[in-house]
């Protein structure tokens, strides 16, 4: 068997994947702005999220009717983004949060050896 690409490849899509998921689950907190969801990401461990990875998703889930934004004037600069959840964005949060636990634990039950 061949593999190719490195790891940081690899993390790099499934990252891709659950970046919806993991943004939501953030606004869902409290309304941010870009560069804050980059930090709270990184200090859970997604060290591969920058700002240019997310505003394409975050663009898309505004598209899609899960976020919206809203500007807040800022002392050091121009006024910041922010981005909220509307209620479709809460719902669909809990529906890709219940997949995922489902996933999760199939994925650690085959790496584990183990039968349901």
């Amino acid at each position: 068997m061949v593999v190719t690409g490195s790891g940081s490849d690899r993390s790099s899509q499934l990252l891709k994947g659950v970046l919806d998921m993991c943004l939501l689950a953030v606004i869902a907190e409290e309304p941010s702005y870009g560069y804050e969801m980059v930090r709270k990401l990184m200090d859970r461990g997604l060290d591969l999220v920058s700002e240019g990875t997310i505003y394409p998703a975050l663009s898309r889930m505004q598209r899609n009717g899960l976020i919206e934004s809203y500007l807040v004037a800022s002392a050091e600069g121009p006024a910041r983004k922010y981005y909220r959840l509307k209620d479709t964005g809460a719902t669909a949060l809990d529906e890709w949060s219940d997949a995922w636990r489902r996933l999760s634990n199939g994925v650690e039950h085959v790496l584990g050896g183990e039968s349901e």
